[in-house]
């Protein structure tokens, strides 16, 4: 055991979490990389336009940190057994813990899975964070009931026993199936709407990462697409095809989401059914406005009515609008 310890303090003194079967550190091949050809040119072309960011870049961009909140809290219990607030507290903004979240039971890879996505995460807070300032952390339900109801309200009915996402790998995959392509559509929204060079790089380079999370949980899904989820006798395919009608009815925009698998009119060029990843005609993501996310997170259809995973609503000062409340919420940022 106290091997075990000073194993994982080792990997990183300053950092609550770590991972005890990390090589002993030597260093790396790709970080050792040099030019033996004198000073490197590393440096990107100036921007077009040099405004790093825009007064009307920001709250778009804040807009994106319920779901990163979201995300990082999700992943960092499911794979720790705690989050933000023991890991990266002051990222939190001194907004509430989540409700229900705990670790799941989940084997190796699965958990490895959810341990990098969720220190990713963190990453992602921090750099929004930095860059256009932050919101409160809202008040988050990740409980199993919630997820229960997602599931419920997919399938028409009540599923028996109740959807769990923390009992086994399989339904965590599909909890993670729920939230993560929500921020994909999230930022091609956001994208055009943005101007600042800063934040056009800090949206691209989020939206490169949530793009692979949700492609990583889509892929592992794909390959048991076949498979029946216990207890319920209904495959893999079908539940990611209901949470994705879902997602399209609460939405109010049409189609803007796909399951595993499609009709071949709807497949990539008209010419397959499988869909690994799902996007338009074109083979582009779909976007969607803060409106028709927050009508899906809400569970309710309707940007003005919070619950679901935002039982007090989401923050920042577009969420908020939809509510008539104050810009954050409980707790105004000074300065931001």
């Amino acid at each position: 055991m106290l091997l075990l310890v000073l194993q994982l303090c080792s990997c990183n003194e300053a950092w609550p979490v770590g991972d005890a079967t990390c090589p002993a550190e030597q260093p790396s091949v790709v970080a050792t990389v040099s030019s033996d050809h004198g000073e490197p040119s590393c440096q990107p072309p100036p921007p077009h336009i040099p405004v790093a960011v825009f007064p009307y870049d920001v709250d778009p961009v804040q807009f994106a940190m319920n779901l990163e909140y979201t995300e990082a809290e999700f992943f960092l219990h499911a794979a720790f057994g705690k989050g933000l607030d023991q890991i990266a507290p002051k990222l939190a903004l001194g907004g509430p813990p989540p409700i229900g979240a705990k670790k799941a039971n989940l084997d190796e890879v699965t958990w490895r899975i959810a341990a990098e996505f969720g220190l990713q995460e963190v990453g992602h807070v921090r750099s929004i964070q930095r860059t256009v300032g932050g919101i409160p952390r809202p008040l988050i339900d990740l409980s199993a009931h919630n997820f229960a109801r997602v599931m419920d309200q997919a399938f028409g009915s009540k599923l028996n026993p109740p959807f769990d996402p923390y009992i086994n790998s399989l339904n965590f995959l599909l909890a993670s199936y729920v939230i993560p392509y929500l921020g994909i559509n999230g930022y091609v929204g956001t994208n055009p709407i943005i101007d600042g060079y800063k934040t056009k790089m800090l949206v691209a380079g989020l939206l490169g990462v949530e793009a692979g999370q949700d492609a990583v949980f889509r892929a592992l899904l794909f390959e048991r697409r076949g498979e029946a989820v216990a207890p319920y006798n209904v495959t893999v395919a079908e539940f990611t095809d209901r949470v994705s009608a879902l997602r399209n009815r609460l939405g109010r925009c049409g189609v803007k989401d796909e399951g595993l698998t499609v009709p071949r009119e709807l497949g990539a060029e008209g010419a397959i059914c499988t869909n690994v990843l799902s996007a338009d005609m074109d083979s582009l993501s779909y976007a969607r406005t803060p409106a028709e996310l927050l009508k899906i997170l809400y569970l309710s259809g309707d940007e003005h009515v919070p619950g679901g995973f935002y039982p007090e609503g989401a923050n920042g000062r577009i969420a908020r609008s939809f509510l008539g409340k104050p810009r954050h919420g409980a707790d105004e940022v000074p300065g931001n």
